[in-house]
């Protein structure tokens, strides 16, 4: 999935479950779960050589800063104290691709993610075709804002 959906769902579950204890391990599953639904993302490409290393990483940064710029415009209104936890959210939300991101992008594994880095690697499910891989995502962006 996008950062875009990583980071407005566990934005969504921060604000909506209060307690860390709670949100935490709901945020880390979400993101699992969402990326084992067929989707695409700014990677797909990557593992056959049709998007290289630096084009991935450029457009994940840009494509991070609408995620979280995304949150601000969704949780600004909702005052400070739920713009923290909203943006401890989306953080929380993208913490697994953050930890996948030096082997994917360094080729380095962190030391002791091998286990954690395999099974984000076999659930992940990303489609080719773009428009199919964004449908079930601009879904879930838009029930989040009905929600939030």
């Amino acid at each position: 999935m996008l950062s875009i959906s990583h980071a407005l769902t566990g934005a969504f579950i921060a604000t909506k479950l209060s307690n860390p204890v709670l949100y935490t391990p709901t945020i880390i599953a979400s993101h699992y779960f969402e990326d084992w639904i067929p989707h695409w993302d700014v990677g797909t490409g990557l593992t056959n050589g049709l998007r290289s290393r630096q084009a991935a990483f450029i457009f994940g940064l840009i494509e991070l800063t609408i995620g979280l710029g995304l949150v601000l415009l969704f949780w600004y209104p909702a005052g400070t104290a739920i713009l923290i936890r909203a943006m401890i959210g989306a953080g929380l939300g993208l913490l697994p691709d953050f930890l996948a991101a030096p082997k994917t992008f360094l080729k380095w594994q962190l030391p002791g993610l091998k286990l954690i880095d395999a099974f984000h690697q076999k659930i992940h499910h990303s489609v080719p075709n773009v428009w199919w891989g964004l449908i079930p995502q601009i879904c879930l962006w838009s029930l989040i804002w009905w929600l939030k």
